[in-house]
Protein backbone atom coordinates (compact mmCIF):
# COMPACT_ATOMS: atom_id res chain seq x y z
CA UNK A 1 0.00 0.00 0.00
CA UNK A 2 1.19 3.26 -0.61
CA UNK A 3 1.34 6.23 1.53
CA UNK A 4 -1.38 8.27 -0.93
CA UNK A 5 -3.65 5.28 -0.44
CA UNK A 6 -3.44 5.28 3.55
CA UNK A 7 -3.93 9.15 3.50
CA UNK A 8 -6.97 8.56 1.59
CA UNK A 9 -8.34 5.75 3.21
CA UNK A 10 -8.07 7.97 6.82
CA UNK A 11 -9.39 11.07 5.05
CA UNK A 12 -12.31 8.99 3.86
CA UNK A 13 -12.99 8.09 7.67
CA UNK A 14 -12.46 11.90 8.97
CA UNK A 15 -14.98 13.27 6.13
CA UNK A 16 -17.66 10.49 7.79
CA UNK A 17 -16.16 11.25 11.51
CA UNK A 18 -16.62 15.62 10.48
CA UNK A 19 -20.05 14.75 9.27
CA UNK A 20 -21.45 13.25 12.41
CA UNK A 21 -19.42 15.91 14.44
CA UNK A 22 -21.28 18.80 12.51
CA UNK A 23 -24.67 17.34 13.33
CA UNK A 24 -24.23 18.01 16.80
CA UNK A 25 -25.64 20.98 18.03
CA UNK A 26 -24.51 21.78 21.26
CA UNK A 27 -20.98 23.42 20.34
CA UNK A 28 -19.37 22.46 23.52
CA UNK A 29 -20.38 19.09 22.44
CA UNK A 30 -19.28 19.66 19.29
CA UNK A 31 -15.50 20.67 20.45
CA UNK A 32 -15.09 17.85 22.61
CA UNK A 33 -16.01 15.49 19.86
CA UNK A 34 -13.41 17.43 18.01
CA UNK A 35 -10.81 17.06 20.74
CA UNK A 36 -11.43 13.82 22.08
CA UNK A 37 -11.97 11.94 18.94
CA UNK A 38 -9.11 13.48 16.94
CA UNK A 39 -6.38 13.59 20.32
CA UNK A 40 -7.31 9.86 20.75
CA UNK A 41 -6.60 9.24 16.82
CA UNK A 42 -3.02 11.20 17.15
CA UNK A 43 -2.19 9.07 20.09
CA UNK A 44 -2.74 6.34 18.43
CA UNK A 45 -0.77 6.34 15.36
CA UNK A 46 1.87 7.65 17.98
CA UNK A 47 1.81 4.58 19.86
CA UNK A 48 1.49 2.16 16.66
CA UNK A 49 4.55 4.01 15.49
CA UNK A 50 6.12 2.86 18.93
CA UNK A 51 5.02 -0.53 19.05
CA UNK A 52 5.75 -1.02 15.11
CA UNK A 53 1.73 -1.64 14.64
CA UNK A 54 -0.74 -0.81 11.94
CA UNK A 55 -0.75 2.72 12.34
CA UNK A 56 -3.41 3.30 9.73
CA UNK A 57 -5.58 1.22 11.54
CA UNK A 58 -5.00 2.34 14.48
CA UNK A 59 -5.71 6.11 13.54
CA UNK A 60 -8.85 5.03 12.06
CA UNK A 61 -10.02 3.15 15.65
CA UNK A 62 -8.98 6.28 17.50
CA UNK A 63 -11.78 8.57 15.03
CA UNK A 64 -14.29 6.09 15.27
CA UNK A 65 -14.16 4.66 19.27
CA UNK A 66 -16.93 6.88 20.91
CA UNK A 67 -18.50 7.43 17.24
CA UNK A 68 -21.61 5.85 19.34
CA UNK A 69 -20.99 8.28 21.85
CA UNK A 70 -21.32 11.81 20.22
CA UNK A 71 -23.87 10.16 17.56
CA UNK A 72 -26.54 9.44 19.73
CA UNK A 73 -25.59 12.08 22.55
CA UNK A 74 -25.79 8.69 25.04
CA UNK A 75 -22.62 6.57 26.75
CA UNK A 76 -24.13 3.95 27.44
CA UNK A 77 -22.65 1.04 26.50
CA UNK A 78 -21.17 2.73 23.45
CA UNK A 79 -18.18 0.92 22.66
CA UNK A 80 -19.86 -2.59 22.11
CA UNK A 81 -22.40 0.09 20.24
CA UNK A 82 -19.66 2.13 18.39
CA UNK A 83 -17.99 -1.01 17.12
CA UNK A 84 -21.12 -1.78 15.00
CA UNK A 85 -21.64 1.60 14.01
CA UNK A 86 -17.84 1.32 12.47
CA UNK A 87 -18.25 -1.78 10.97
CA UNK A 88 -21.39 -0.11 8.84
CA UNK A 89 -19.35 3.10 8.32
CA UNK A 90 -16.29 0.99 7.26
CA UNK A 91 -18.09 -1.74 5.29
CA UNK A 92 -20.13 1.18 3.85
CA UNK A 93 -16.89 2.98 2.51
CA UNK A 94 -16.01 -0.19 0.55
CA UNK A 95 -12.29 0.49 0.57
CA UNK A 96 -11.38 -1.51 3.87
CA UNK A 97 -10.76 -5.84 3.66
CA UNK A 98 -13.05 -7.98 6.69
CA UNK A 99 -9.77 -8.83 8.39
CA UNK A 100 -9.21 -4.58 8.81
CA UNK A 101 -12.97 -4.07 9.37
CA UNK A 102 -12.56 -6.52 12.37
CA UNK A 103 -9.29 -5.73 13.71
CA UNK A 104 -10.90 -1.61 14.36
CA UNK A 105 -14.25 -3.01 15.32
CA UNK A 106 -12.51 -5.46 17.87
CA UNK A 107 -10.01 -2.45 19.42
CA UNK A 108 -13.26 -0.58 19.36
CA UNK A 109 -15.57 -3.38 21.61
CA UNK A 110 -12.73 -3.79 24.18
CA UNK A 111 -11.83 0.06 24.76
CA UNK A 112 -13.75 0.52 27.88
CA UNK A 113 -12.03 -2.81 29.18
CA UNK A 114 -9.19 -0.94 30.39
CA UNK A 115 -8.53 -3.29 33.03
CA UNK A 116 -8.38 -6.14 30.87
CA UNK A 117 -5.45 -7.18 28.31
CA UNK A 118 -6.84 -7.80 24.78
CA UNK A 119 -4.77 -7.90 21.05
CA UNK A 120 -2.11 -5.11 19.75
CA UNK A 121 -4.52 -2.70 18.34
CA UNK A 122 -6.96 -3.06 21.45
CA UNK A 123 -4.45 -2.07 23.76
CA UNK A 124 -2.86 0.87 21.65
CA UNK A 125 -6.71 2.25 21.61
CA UNK A 126 -7.47 1.91 25.46
CA UNK A 127 -3.97 3.61 26.06
CA UNK A 128 -4.66 6.93 23.84
CA UNK A 129 -8.10 6.89 25.54
CA UNK A 130 -5.89 7.05 28.74
CA UNK A 131 -3.58 9.35 27.23
CA UNK A 132 -6.34 11.77 25.72
CA UNK A 133 -8.38 11.73 28.81
CA UNK A 134 -5.48 13.05 31.03
CA UNK A 135 -3.66 15.55 28.51
CA UNK A 136 -6.91 17.40 28.16
CA UNK A 137 -6.43 18.58 31.89
CA UNK A 138 -3.40 17.47 33.66
CA UNK A 139 -4.66 19.25 36.77
CA UNK A 140 -7.79 16.73 36.93
CA UNK A 141 -6.83 13.91 38.84
CA UNK A 142 -6.40 10.41 36.77
CA UNK A 143 -9.47 8.53 37.13
CA UNK A 144 -9.14 5.14 39.24
CA UNK A 145 -9.29 2.90 36.75
CA UNK A 146 -7.11 4.26 34.44
CA UNK A 147 -4.12 4.78 37.27
CA UNK A 148 -2.20 1.45 36.71
CA UNK A 149 -2.50 1.99 32.82
CA UNK A 150 -1.85 5.66 32.87
CA UNK A 151 1.91 4.98 35.04
CA UNK A 152 2.43 2.04 32.37
CA UNK A 153 2.16 4.28 29.74
CA UNK A 154 4.42 6.69 31.25
CA UNK A 155 7.08 4.06 32.21
CA UNK A 156 7.04 2.90 28.55
CA UNK A 157 7.34 5.93 27.17
CA UNK A 158 10.24 6.47 29.89
CA UNK A 159 8.98 10.30 31.40
CA UNK A 160 8.96 10.21 35.08
CA UNK A 161 5.91 11.72 36.61
CA UNK A 162 6.88 14.99 38.88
Amino acid sequence: MTEGTAMNRIERVREVVDDMILDIKDNEERRCAYVHLYGVSQACGLLAMKRGENVELAIIAGMLHDISTYATMSSEDHAHKGADMARDILKELNIFSKDEIEAVCTAIYHHSDKELEHGPLDEILKDADVMQHVLYNPLVEVKANEQERFCSLLEEMQIKEK
